[in-house]
């Protein structure tokens, strides 16, 4: 059944993503702070995620939130991670709460447990041992002030979903690239995200049933860092893409 859709950061890359696939699977309304330079479904409002009067007014009757808004560079510096991704992401929550909403799915990102990553736990490592895979239950390990943001944003659904019962999803998103993925880049054929699995992914957490989960939004690569098992056991997540299938 088509929900309405409130997604933040409309107009970046997995914004692009999602809409490629699902534009007509569901009623959208878009937000970002840069015009759409596109076609694009539903109504489109112009706003910055940190405007707490327009988020709350965007909020009205809907049914699931996918916030992708912040500043997205891994070199961020705090000031902008503080302000972007954790109070903007604090007043999402918040504001859905205040509106009802049920679902709000919340873009994290594999830098949020980069640090995992040490000379104990090379590629060879993950490849060799399943039970290197993380898998969701791990505590979060950053390894730059923007995965903080992304560790303190899934805290956030976290309170969110024990203090006020909301049903939170928190992608811990890999790479995503279009068409395939970088050939030569080890690590970035264990974590490709094709654009495919990408919509499919958050289309399964906008239908799925579920309490709080922390999944990761990376194919069916051969190479994997990262286990898809909870993604497929607590949403339905059936990636149909592999790296090795681009070498």
């Amino acid at each position: 059944m088509a929900q309405s859709v409130l997604l933040t950061g409309a107009a970046g890359r997995v914004g692009t993503a999602i809409l490629a696939d699902l534009a007509d699977k569901h009623e959208w309304r878009l937000m970002d702070r840069d015009p759409m330079t596109e076609d694009h479904p539903g109504e489109y409002v112009v706003a910055d995620i940190t405007d707490e009067e327009t988020v709350r007014e965007a909020m009205a009757d809907i049914d699931v939130v996918i916030h992708l808004a912040g500043d997205p560079r891994p070199e961020a510096p705090w000031d902008s991670v503080l302000t972007n991704n954790i109070d903007g992401t604090q007043t999402v929550f918040e504001a859905a709460v205040d509106a009802g909403v049920e679902k709000v799915v919340f873009a994290s990102s594999n830098h949020a447990v980069g640090a995992y990553e040490t000379d104990e736990r090379t590629p060879e490592m993950y490849r060799a041992h399943d039970d290197y895979l993380l898998d969701g239950t791990e505590l979060p390990r950053p390894g730059n002030l923007y995965g903080v943001s992304k560790a303190a944003g899934e805290s956030l659904g976290r309170y969110y979903h024990d203090e006020h019962g909301l049903s939170v999803a928190c992608v811990r998103i890999g790479n995503l690239t279009k068409g395939h993925p970088p050939i030569d880049y080890e690590r970035g054929q264990a974590m490709w995200l094709s654009y495919r699995d990408c919509a499919h992914l958050f289309d399964r957490c906008i239908r799925a049933d579920y309490e709080f989960e922390i999944v990761y939004g990376i194919s069916d690569n051969d190479r994997k860092y990262y286990s898809i098992d909870r993604a497929k056991a607590s949403l339905g997540y059936e990636p149909q893409d592999n790296s090795a299938q681009h070498d």
